[in-house]
């Protein structure tokens, strides 16, 4: 595997096991780059990735974040810049610490492979950028709910975008590097790693057949656009459009959407303010509104069947929806989208 020019083979560390024994060890060793944040459990039915300084903190055996790990990229709502007129000053706010994201799932790295295209290739974000490269990005395998379909998606299995990533053999980890950072992470952590043998490659290919065994639910995403572009005019988005609140949470949760407003504003003393950027909504009844007052989506059963076409594209050569089941689990009208998106099929729900 080449990273950044160098070579790096299964013998020179690529692949190594970790006895979960020593979890606690790796832990403690990637706080020296940065503070770590990782899932904890909030609420009955809610984790949310939080800073944490123990082990034990954090529930490694979580299905899914409510807010996906992209909130450390792209923040929900950041300074652009700040001013003030008696000073004549433009400040921009200091850069972000360093942090290490604990525990990331195979779908969400897939997700933020699509933002790093988006956010990083042809114009990049400065912000996006900075923040990548103060991150040291852990993975960890997980097992599916009955949401979960991430493996119809082809996004149940992650092979870049991560700087470690660990599957559980039982009583070890698998260690994946996947950057030379990581490489450095794994390295420098005085652990007690083992190289990995056939054996467990043999465990690990067993573990991952077994966790496809799990899945309860698929969507037959080939040739999906053309189905969507067929059903334009079908009433099932009427249908689904007068259940839909508009509230944006399927945007909020969704670990692919990142469009995003930008605002001015002034403070009370009328000398100071700034300019923010904040996540936005095309679920919002004003996301289509323009100059001289047109709305060119006024209604939610437009607004709804705009989200679905564009959850069922492909977005530079990627599919637009990593199966994560997040829009599903946190509807309030209860709108399922592999329900929807069978029905665009023409298949039973």
């Amino acid at each position: 595997m080449h990273l950044k020019g160098i070579t790096v083979d299964l013998k020179s560390g690529l692949y190594r096991t970790l006895s979960k024994d020593e979890l606690g060890s790796f832990f403690e060793g990637l706080k020296r780059h940065g503070s770590v944040y990782g899932p904890v459990k909030i609420s009955e039915d809610s984790h949310a990735f939080r800073k944490v300084d123990d082990l034990a903190q954090m529930d490694l055996g979580y299905t899914r974040t409510l807010i996906p790990p992209k909130k450390f990229f792209i923040k929900p709502r950041e300074d652009i810049f700040l001013f003030d007129e008696e000073e004549a000053t433009f400040k921009e706010p200091p850069p972000d610490q360093e942090v290490v994201v604990f525990g990331v799932h195979a779908c969400d790295i897939n997700a933020l492979n699509l933002l790093a295209r988006v956010f990083l290739e042809d114009t990049p974000d400065r912000y996006y950028r900075e923040r990548r490269e103060r991150t040291l990005l852990v993975g960890l395998s997980c097992v599916p709910d009955e949401n979960c379909f991430c493996r119809s998606t082809g996004t149940s299995h992650a092979v870049e975008g991560f700087d470690i990533f660990l599957n559980d053999l039982g009583d070890k980890y698998l260690v994946r590097v996947g950057s030379m950072k990581g490489y450095g992470a794994v390295m420098d952590g005085n652990l007690n790693l083992e190289e990995a043998t056939q054996e467990d490659l043999g465990k690990y290919k067993a573990a991952e057949a077994a966790r496809d065994g799990l899945f309860k639910r698929s969507l037959d995403v080939n040739g999906l656009q053309t189905y969507l572009d067929l059903s334009y005019d079908d009433p099932l988005w009427k249908e689904f459009g007068d259940r839909c609140l508009s509230c944006g949470s399927c945007n909020l949760v969704c670990p692919r959407c990142r469009c995003y407003d930008i605002k001015d504003y002034i403070n009370l003393d009328t000398k100071t303010g700034g300019r923010n950027r904040l996540w936005y909504s095309c679920m919002l009844g004003d996301h289509g509104l323009v100059a001289g007052g047109l709305n060119f989506r006024p209604t939610t059963t437009e607004r709804i069947r705009n989200r679905f076409n564009c959850k069922g594209s492909l977005r530079e050569g990627l599919p637009n929806c990593v199966g994560c089941g997040r829009c599903t689990v946190y509807c309030p009208a209860d709108i399922d989208y592999v329900e929807v998106m069978k029905r665009v099929r023409g298949e039973e729900p």
